[in-house]
């Protein structure tokens, strides 16, 4: 089972006509409620404080030390990885499965994570590379145009019927 799992308090960087945090969930739930191999998890919404990798893994852990963790990032956050509060304290509790993006090649990602304890663990969707990025999404609904296709339906209307990230008219369709 894949478990989606909002940012409660991204202590990295701003989001830009950011909704919060409970929008977000909501957001996620229209994205992943129809398919039962996906589901949701509030973890980081619910804890006070920055939202950490480390900690949510610890925490999932905790909560289920049978499960084997993984962790799904884009290559561009992969190979950031280094700069994140406690990277190799991610890298021992959870696989770190990449996919790739436009502009971060998997040596590149690899180079960065060599010096990393753990590193080895980590391993690379073999799937064409779909580039539909959460920033490109919000740009587009901010400027009006459709995000149908990029994100689904339920979503595309919730964004386009609350004018999230700036958007001043319906996103769902051109």
């Amino acid at each position: 089972m894949v478990v989606f799992v909002p940012v409660g308090e991204p202590p990295h960087r701003d989001i830009e006509h950011d909704p919060g945090a409970e929008v977000r969930v909501q957001l996620c739930d229209y994205a992943v409620a129809a398919d039962a191999r996906f589901a949701l998890s509030r973890i980081e919404v619910d804890r006070e404080g920055s939202s950490y990798m480390a900690d949510t893994l610890r925490l999932i852990g905790e909560r289920s030390p049978a499960d084997e963790l993984v962790l799904i990032l884009g290559a561009d956050q992969a190979a950031a990885l280094p700069e994140w509060h406690e990277p190799e304290v991610v890298l021992d509790l959870a696989t770190v499965a990449v996919a790739s993006r436009e502009g971060m090649e998997r040596e590149a990602v690899l180079r960065r994570l060599e010096p990393l304890a753990g590193h080895e663990r980590t391993v690379f969707f073999n799937m064409p590379r779909l580039d539909i990025s959460s920033s490109m999404v919000r740009e587009r609904a901010a400027a009006g145009r459709p995000i149908r296709y990029l994100v689904p339906d339920k979503v595309a209307n919730y964004i386009g019927a609350k004018s999230l990230y700036g958007s001043s008219t319906p996103v769902a369709a051109e």
